[in-house]
């Protein structure tokens, strides 16, 4: 035996395993009376929010919830939903299963049978949805209704019907708020389950662990810069890969989280003026809505807002337009199957004296490695080589580290195939720059072939998008009997923007080669996820459709 080895095995003193829910109850006893939540008129103290967590937990454990049963919630971005992610795990090692509330009623179905959910907490708002989707459901869980005070009167979508059989007040009024519940047992257990999209066939059940979360959480506290006492709006769902983690990062610096139902411009500015908000989240939909909203919900703010965004890198008009307004924009890059974003765009200050074009180029990357992930590549998927560092070579991005799920819910096959090689396969083409920064070129199923060439579609965007009537833009592949494929590009413009198809092409043919140029262009507005991604699979059907009646 090593002689670091012998007689100094972990222990009880000395190895206990990690996990985000310790990060709130250290903050509860250090910072009892700091505002934790605030949610409408409510104010929640790091106190109160750690004793409505342990009532949660406890409230579920007297129901026999515990360890490997799954909680699955259907929240808007509200105080329970904030509950759930220390309140579940903390009940004895149960899982937190987030349900989409844009989710089509057989779409929850399959998920609360595939996760064999004991309990849902669902929002009234949603509870017409969810209904439906009980009756298809083969499972019986326990089914508590959220019924938020807060809700406001001219509310666009009103309440629906209690459907369960205890609201959540009564629930946490069960629990015993004393009692801190049960922490896991091993750093490998199971803390949450999160469902990709399933643009083709059922979705997939990514299983996270507490070592990943806990982890993860500290990297945003590092590369969100989430200083002492953070003001973090929750303009990102809480159900999109449980936040980006954020749920649990917020509590390691003791900051505030402000809830926010809807993500509407006028909401976000009343915000950002009246509480001091320092960081948000969110897809690029969320910088066009801000960038503009009408000047009368428009209001002013002393701090500079960090702002994260995942999805297509902001063109160079918008991160300029974004700084104006006060914003320092980072961009991000990541899967679910990654505890969301991991890989970062860590700006190098020496970039701050190149000219405007050249530091838009360098934003534009999805850049380097988080911390807790070992390694990041890009690879040849057959041959299992790293393809040559020069910019140009595409290959799959892939990642290795703490920051990859557990793996697949009930699915060895897919998980087998993920990681291949003992590595995560991603499914997104990039190429890797010479200082080791990867920047994105499509998705493996969004690059176009079009007469035996490889066209990036998000190359086309970003040259659309350098237009200045253009808001959003997505390019997919449209069926060409010629080619096998051409470009097609689906555009939404600004308010009172007049452009048409012809000028569209020739500012790409200015900037483009002439082959990567879009054959069509189709002008209104995109079809969205209720993250804000544009969902390319749904233009594609139209893409094909508009081929097939022109033929």
């Amino acid at each position: 035996m090593n002689k670091y080895d012998e007689g100094l095995e972990r222990r009880q003193a000395n190895y206990q395993p990690m996990t985000p829910v310790s990060y709130l109850q250290r903050a509860a006893v250090t910072y009892p009376n700091h505002p934790a939540v605030i949610h409408g008129r409510q104010r929640h103290s790091y106190a109160r929010l750690w004793a409505d967590c342990c009532r949660l937990a406890s409230g579920l454990s007297q129901r026999g919830i515990g360890r490997g049963d799954t909680v699955s919630v259907m929240l808007s971005n509200t105080p329970p939903m904030i509950h759930a992610h220390f309140g579940v795990p903390m009940a004895g090692g149960a899982v937190l299963h987030s349900l989409n509330t844009r989710l089509d009623p057989a779409a929850i179905a399959f998920q609360l049978d595939h996760s064999e959910s004991c309990v849902l907490i669902v929002d009234r708002e949603f509870s017409g949805v969810a209904a439906q989707a009980l009756a298809l459901a083969k499972v019986r869980p326990l089914v508590v209704d959220f019924d938020d005070t807060e809700y406001p009167e001219d509310a666009p979508y009103p309440k629906g019907e209690a459907i369960g059989s205890l609201d959540y007040d009564q629930l946490l009024a069960e629990g015993d708020p004393g009692l801190p519940g049960a922490m896991p047992v091993h750093e490998w257990d199971a803390i949450a389950l999160n469902y990709t999209s399933g643009t083709t066939g059922n979705p997939k059940g990514v299983v996270c662990h507490h070592r990943g979360a806990a982890l993860m959480a500290l990297n945003n506290v590092i590369h969100a810069g989430l200083g002492r006492h953070p003001v973090y709006l929750w303009t990102l769902p809480m159900f999109h890969c449980n936040g980006w983690c954020f749920p649990w990062a917020v509590p390691v610096q003791a900051g505030t989280q402000v809830c926010l139902r809807w993500v509407r411009a006028g909401a976000i500015y009343d915000a950002l003026h009246e509480h001091g908000v320092t960081h948000l989240c969110g897809a690029p939909i969320v910088m066009s809505a801000l960038l503009n909203a009408p000047t009368d919900q428009k209001r002013s703010f002393p701090q500079q807002v960090a702002f994260n965004t995942a999805a297509a890198p902001p063109p160079e008009t918008v991160l300029k337009a974004m700084g104006e307004a006060g914003f320092h924009v980072t961009h991000l890059y990541g899967l679910t199957e990654t505890y969301g974003p991991s890989v970062v765009n860590e700006w190098n200050l020496a970039w701050d004296a190149l000219p405007a074009p050249e530091q838009a180029a360098r934003k534009a990357r999805q850049g380097v490695r988080y911390l807790s992930l070992d390694d990041l590549t890009v690879m040849d998927p057959e041959t299992m080589r790293p393809v040559p560092a020069d910019g140009r070579t595409l290959g799959e991005v892939m990642f290795r580290g703490n920051a990859v799920m557990k793996g697949y819910l009930k699915n060895p096959e897919a998980t087998a195939a993920a990681f291949a090689g003992g590595w995560f396969h991603s499914g997104d083409l990039a190429v890797m720059h010479p200082d080791g920064y990867v920047q994105l070129k499509d998705r493996s199923k969004d690059i176009i072939i079009s007469g035996g060439e490889n066209i990036s579609s998000i190359e086309v965007e970003e040259e659309l998008y350098r237009h200045p009537a253009v808001v959003l833009c997505a390019v997919v592949a449209m069926p060409s009997e010629k080619w096998g494929e051409t470009p097609c590009a689906f555009v939404e413009l600004r308010d009172g923007a007049k452009e048409t198809e012809a000028a569209l092409v020739a500012h790409c043919r200015a900037g483009l080669a002439s082959y990567k140029c879009p054959s069509r262009v189709v002008f209104g507005p995109l079809p969205k996820t209720s993250t804000g991604k544009i969902q390319k699979f749904a233009l594609r059907a139209r893409a094909a459709e508009m081929a097939r009646v022109s033929a």
